[in-house]
């Protein structure tokens, strides 16, 4: 996401490294590229000529034209008003002083309402508040089977009436989990191609007839200025309350995510990245902005190790690293956890200074399957100890494994170099092994 606006941004910040002082045309110059780039991310027109104005305000009446440093100055200040322009802070669901919380999801046909109310479902059961499922979307075809489906997967249950009002629908689903005792309602309604006069009427109806604790509006990033129009009708007419962007992870301008908030006062509360019911981040802009100025996002980078790494796993890792007892095995088995993280590309742009530092690096997910076919194709003894992997030996793994004797040869070299940095690790001494994440080797 948001992948052109930082290759621009970038480029702009290292001519500007090269200037040492700054004159105040310099400023105007660099800030006129920023705005042509902040466009060409679509980024709405009156979003992206606030953004300016600000940071040439502060820039002039600043010491950026005298600091020594003026370009690492500037880029603080494009930080500054990156992270304020999306809101500032990370916006949390809120809920209702006495339950049920009722959340109501909105937004057009297609945008992925009824997907992302299972996933918000299967995030608050993680956090221990059980949630039910309300499909008020009667017209589009096998709405209600498609949220019936998302129910089974997260185990929550769903309240249907098959066809009917929604209105009515809506209210008796609420009444339903008043009954069980859940604790939060989420009501999927039903989307239209365009904005339509009876939609919006509907809608208004069941925010009077639930009073919602939020009505959270689903927008497709990929339509970039056109769901910051969309939004904002929306916001006029209900009030929204949050914002939820799906496909960010395919929306290489990402425009939406920069102007939403801006253009409504609505905060984006979570971004899709997929289409898995656990493919839900929380919005968080200045995680986003130190990713758009290249400054990695440790702390996301840190979230997904823990998601997929336990305490106990990282224990017997650290203890395989000393006792030099790494193998293939254990080589695959990591290889498998960090693709449960995401793309490897992704997980590279979140480490600071890497994409810089390879900036012509393309990690091609087929070569990390490449990888894991070629280990499958060993023997567990092979697996176990590499040295015995002899000319007849390499020559039989591509036969099953579908690769090249190269691939294998390629595989076994970087394996070896890993197992000797890690032989250095494992010599010395506990207090000196490096602070890795989850306490490894603390």
């Amino acid at each position: 996401m948001l992948e052109a606006l930082s290759a621009r941004l970038g480029a702009i910040f290292d001519r500007l490294a090269n200037r040492g002082r700054l004159t105040e045309s310099d400023v105007a110059e660099v800030l006129r590229e920023v705005r042509v780039a902040l466009l060409e991310a679509d980024v709405a027109l009156p979003v992206a000529k606030e953004f300016v104005a600000r940071i040439k305000e502060r820039a002039v009446g600043s010491d950026v034209l005298t600091s020594l440093t003026p370009a690492q100055s500037v880029i603080k200040l494009v930080y500054d008003e990156l992270v304020e322009i999306m809101g500032g802070a990370a916006a949390r669901l809120t809920y209702a002083d006495a339950p049920p919380t009722v959340y109501v999801m909105v937004g057009l046909q297609g945008s992925g309402k009824t997907t992302q109310a299972a996933k918000i479902a299967r995030r608050l059961k993680e956090q221990g508040r059980r949630s039910l499922l309300v499909a008020a979307d009667v017209y589009r075809p096998a709405a209600i089977e498609q949220l019936k489906t998302l129910g089974k997967q997260i185990d929550l249950p769903v309240y249907d009436e098959g066809s009917g009002d929604p209105v009515a629908i809506a209210q008796h689903g609420v009444a339903e989990a008043r009954r069980l005792g859940i604790p939060t309602v989420i009501v999927d309604t039903a989307g239209r191609l365009q904005i339509d006069e009876r939609l919006m009427e509907e809608l208004e109806q069941i925010k009077a007839a639930v009073r919602p604790t939020e009505i959270l509006f689903v927008a497709d990033a990929m339509t970039g200025q056109e769901a910051v129009g969309v939004a904002k009708t929306f916001n006029d007419r209900l009030g929204i309350t949050g914002v939820v962007l799906t496909k960010m992870d395919g929306d290489a301008r990402g425009g939406a995510a920069l102007s939403i908030h801006r253009m409504t006062g609505a905060p984006i509360k979570f971004v899709g990245v997929g289409e898995k019911v656990d493919a839900l981040e929380p919005f968080y802009p200045d995680r986003l902005a130190q990713r758009v100025l290249g400054m990695g996002d440790v702390l996301t980078l840190i979230e997904k190790t823990q998601s997929v790494y336990s305490e106990q796993q990282a224990i017997e890792l650290h203890q395989k690293l000393r006792k030099s007892q790494f193998t293939l095995d254990d080589f695959l088995t990591q290889l498998r956890q960090v693709r449960k993280m995401g793309s490897m590309s992704e997980i590279m742009k979140m480490i600071p200074g890497l994409s810089k530092a390879l900036p012509d690096v393309e990690i091609d997910e087929r070569d990390v399957k490449k990888v894991e076919a070629i280990i499958c194709s060993m023997s567990r003894r092979e697996r176990e100890r590499p040295e015995i992997l002899n000319g007849s030996r390499r020559k039989r793994i591509p036969v099953g494994s579908g690769t090249q004797v190269s691939d294998v040869n390629r595989l076994l070299k970087q394996f070896e170099a890993s197992r000797q940095m890690m032989k250095q690790l494992g010599g010395m001494k506990r207090g000196r092994l490096p602070k890795l994440p989850l306490g490894i080797g603390r």
